[in-house]
């Protein structure tokens, strides 16, 4: 009778916290518009607080320094912008001449295809299907759309500001009010040292990872310009961007330089040098840079960060992925302090050189 009270605890507990990983789920899915920006804005709390506790260390108030970080914040992304803006224009218009070229070369497969529509045809024939296939465009206005989108990004935005700030600003008295909340001096130790090892963790990710995306991203552009390719500054400062989605970026960007390539480019092996180029920088950066710089406390087992950068992605899209790895980070700190370390040692890599977070 005993083991039987056991297993239906065991099992009622299981289903609470099967039920509530179902309830926070439905909450992220559903409150993306509001929880989305609050969850960029701690991320980049947590990079940013080195910079905002230097600052207060030279008796400068919270309120002062949190609003410091904010406008560098908004420095930071306005000179991006600018330097975006004319190069991505070009190329924007630009694009009916890729698609020409693409056009051209893709012609030398035409058979391929024909084979394979041959092929679609006869396995619709088999299964007693049409091959009529229709087609329905639904128009409608751009500036209507924009009209309807820009609202919601400039309330996301607003938000976003208005959370960094307070944030930072109020960032040791969260640390305080959770520590008051805990009875025992061994869960205050335990609390404390979760909130060090998160801000101390995900800081020094994001400022390394923001290390090494510009060295790589200073690498491209270099490579670019050597190469012949236009606006190799563009190139450059996207592959620094787009670096910061582990996996999904490095990707992007292979096909964005395959199609400059093309618009570049006209012999079928010369199209290929700017991503082949990139390939062997982001090689080289994902296997010997980031590895060495991050060295081993702040590597992940890398199956379950693929399996968080896919949860995220699929959630919350480019948002998500930018916030993966940090959200990992801060769940491994949340098992290392509240389990023994032989329990959690599952979300950390092994001691193998070549594990740890990769970009490709």
């Amino acid at each position: 009778m005993g083991n039987i009270e056991a297993i239906l605890q065991t099992a009622s507990r299981a289903s609470l916290v099967f039920l509530g990983a179902v309830g926070l789920f439905i909450v992220l899915r559903n409150a993306q518009f509001l929880l989305a920006p609050i969850f960029v804005a701690i991320i980049l709390g947590l990079m940013f607080s080195p910079v905002a506790t230097l600052m207060e260390t030279r008796r400068i108030p919270p309120s002062i320094s949190a609003l410091a970080v904010v406008l560098l914040l908004l420095v930071i992304i306005a000179t991006c912008v600018t330097l975006f803006a004319l190069p991505l224009s070009v190329w924007i218009d630009r694009l009916p001449l890729i698609w020409r070229k693409l056009q051209f070369q893709i012609t030398g497969w035409e058979p391929f295809f024909d084979s394979l529509s041959n092929l679609r045809d006869q396995l619709r024939d088999i299964a007693g299907q049409s091959s009529s296939m229709k087609v329905t465009v639904e128009e409608d206005s751009t500036v209507a759309q924009i009209a309807y989108i820009a609202p919601t990004i400039v309330a996301q935005v607003l938000l976003f500001l208005a959370s960094l700030y307070f944030f930072i600003a109020t960032r040791d008295r969260i640390r305080l009010s959770v520590l008051s909340l805990c009875f025992s001096r061994a869960a205050k130790l335990r609390a404390a040292h979760f909130f060090r090892d998160t801000e101390r963790d995900v800081s020094a990710y994001l400022l390394s990872i923001t290390f090494i995306n510009a060295a790589l991203g200073f690498a491209v552009g270099v490579v670019m310009f050597a190469l012949g390719v236009p606006s190799p500054m563009l190139w450059g400062l996207l592959a620094f961007t787009l670096n910061y989605v582990i996996y999904v970026g490095p990707a992007l960007m292979v096909v964005i330089l395959l199609l400059v390539g093309i618009a570049t480019f006209n012999t079928f092996p010369a199209l290929l040098v700017p991503a082949g180029a990139y390939l062997g920088l982001n090689a080289l950066e994902s296997q010997f840079v980031t590895p060495h710089v991050l060295g081993r406390t702040l590597t992940l087992n890398p199956f379950f960060v693929f399996l968080a950068l896919a949860f995220w992605l699929w959630l919350w899209g480019p948002v998500g992925g930018f916030i993966a790895v940090p959200s990992m980070l801060i769940i491994y700190a949340a098992l290392r302090n509240a389990l023994p370390m032989s329990q959690n040692q599952l979300f950390s890599r092994n001691n193998s050189p070549a594990s740890g977070i990769s970009r490709m």
